[in-house]
């Protein structure tokens, strides 16, 4: 499937979809706490999404072949939970990290993003591996130009994590969007500069980094979704959708919560 270039129709009702997505994370923030389950945060997203937004969550029986139906109207990943974590009845405890992944479909297009969460007081460690994946995914976006390369966001994303003692999921990566789900081309979270096709203005985009705290090996749960890291060890993800302008780069999944881009001097 060749790469596709969105049209400003394309890209205004993207810019659409990708706000609803991200205020979808704004309305879970607050119900983010010890004790709740990640059902319950699946129920109140799958609620707001139905009843206030007007979207669907377009996770809810996706099956891509090989698949069976996903349960869920998002995914709840917690502590070694790589992604594609169901939400279940077990309570959040204080000290987890949380990962929600948010995908709502609105007139036809997708917006798709993803923030991560402390459950009450956390370990240094585990927010330090938290605020690196955020890092990352910053460090890739700001890749994100005409006439660089899909390589480039790779590369520097890599760089990044391994020098701050973190290892990269090779299995899992961005990917276009647009009126599909999951499209080309695929964003590596690592790999060489100057690599890769070509970025051009319309091009759509995720960059997503899931980030290992041990070695990157992963292993798939018997529920045909769940991925975890092979060590157990903690992983982190913080997405964004991105489009290609004429000069850089758009954001196009934010909203009023959305956590600001760090300062230019953290990012080095």
């Amino acid at each position: 499937m060749p790469i596709t270039i969105k049209t400003n129709e394309d890209i205004a009702k993207m810019r659409i979809a990708g706000r609803l997505a991200s205020e979808v994370l704004d309305y879970i923030t607050p119900h983010v706490v010890p004790g709740v389950t990640t059902a319950e945060l699946n129920r109140l997203c799958h609620d707001y999404m139905i009843n206030v937004q007007g979207t669907v969550p377009a996770p809810l029986n996706y099956a891509p072949p090989g698949y069976t139906p996903y349960p869920a109207a998002v995914c709840t990943s917690v502590n070694q939970v790589v992604c594609h974590g169901i939400p279940s009845d077990k309570p959040l405890k204080t000290g987890d990290v949380l990962n929600i992944d948010v995908t709502v479909i609105k007139d036809g297009y997708h917006g798709d993003t993803s923030r991560m969460f402390n459950i009450g007081e956390v370990a240094n460690h585990a927010k330090r591996l938290a605020r690196v994946t955020f890092d990352c995914m910053w460090i890739g976006i700001d890749q994100v130009k005409p006439g660089a390369h899909l390589g480039d966001i790779g590369a520097a994303i890599q760089k990044y994590a391994e020098n701050a003692g973190y290892s990269v999921v090779r299995e899992f990566c961005g990917h276009g969007i647009g009126q599909v789900f999951h499209e080309e081309p695929q964003v590596l979270h690592y790999g060489r500069a100057g690599t890769g096709p070509e970025l051009k203005p319309g091009m759509i985009f995720t960059i997503e980094p899931m980030i290992n705290a041990g070695r990157r090996e992963i292993k798939g749960l018997a529920d045909g979704w769940t991925i975890v890291t092979k060590d157990r060890s903690l992983s982190a993800q913080w997405e964004h959708t991105v489009l290609v302008t004429e000069t850089g780069y758009e954001i196009l999944t934010l909203s009023e919560g959305t956590p600001p881009r760090p300062e230019s001097w953290l990012l080095g």
